[in-house]
């Protein structure tokens, strides 16, 4: 049985379930993380917002960074003990209306934005010829409504498959009062890990470089978040539906 776990960019799946990513491959559990918004642009001008989030990265053009970003996760990745496959969907920052104007100007946790109403659709039909019958699908719970995790969501969920999901990490840190909205109607498992798990997961998110400014401010912050929220019980926590598997 595979862990099949879909993030919808190329640091959310390690960010959020790391230590239990490593733990599961430790025992023998073949894991992968599909991450979804992992398309390159077309070449041309970036929005004034891709623009400033380049800045905070430190990346160049779009192809770099789409190369710098993949290179990252599968560098992370091989830190938790899993393989990586790489989708073709752009991330918010990128997507155009037919137009060609950007869709996401100001924000990146606006609603969805009209001209993605068929993107869930397009991402599910893109997964699906990958999973296999006893693949078990962990997606996000979509804490802090970034628009790609919203999408990513709603198209797991399109799978006609069971789903069990995985708090979005930093959001759960910085926005805990929304976790029972997004968790509603599933059951949490609180899963034990050892300090071993820690130490892996917390490799796996300093690999992705360009992003612990943003996401931290700086490693050693981030070392510290992460250990914080797994010293409340030693564990990581996953949610279901009662009748869903949950590890």
């Amino acid at each position: 049985m595979r862990w099949i776990v879909i993030s919808p960019h190329f640091d959310d799946a390690v960010l959020s379930c790391g230590g239990l990513i490593w733990a599961a491959a430790q025992k023998g559990v073949p894991v992968e993380i599909w991450t979804v918004c992992a398309g390159y642009p077309q070449p041309g001008p970036l929005s004034e917002l891709a623009t400033r989030i380049h800045a905070e990265w430190g990346t160049g053009d779009a192809r770099e960074t789409v190369e710098l970003r993949r290179a990252e996760d599968r560098a992370a990745a091989a830190e938790v003990g899993a393989a990586v496959h790489h989708f073709s969907t752009l991330d918010c920052i990128y997507r155009t209306h037919s137009s060609g104007a950007f869709l996401y100007t100001d924000d990146v946790f606006d609603p969805p934005h009209p001209a993605d109403a068929r993107l869930p659709e397009l991402i599910a039909t893109e997964l699906a010829p990958g999973l296999l019958p006893d693949d078990s699908v962990i997606g996000p719970l979509t804490v802090g409504h970034h628009v790609d995790h919203v999408l990513t969501r709603a198209a797991v969920e399109r799978l006609g498959r069971p789903v069990t999901y995985y708090a979005d990490i930093p959001y759960l840190l910085r926005f805990p009062d929304e976790l029972p909205g997004a968790a509603h109607g599933l059951t949490e498992t609180i899963i034990p890990i050892p300090a071993r798990s820690l130490a892996a997961w917390q490799k796996g998110v300093a690999a992705y470089a360009s992003q612990l400014r943003m996401l931290f401010g700086n490693e050693p912050e981030m070392r510290r978040q992460i250990r914080a929220y797994w010293a409340t019980d030693h564990s990581a926590r996953l949610w279901a539906r009662p009748t869903v598997w949950c590890p």
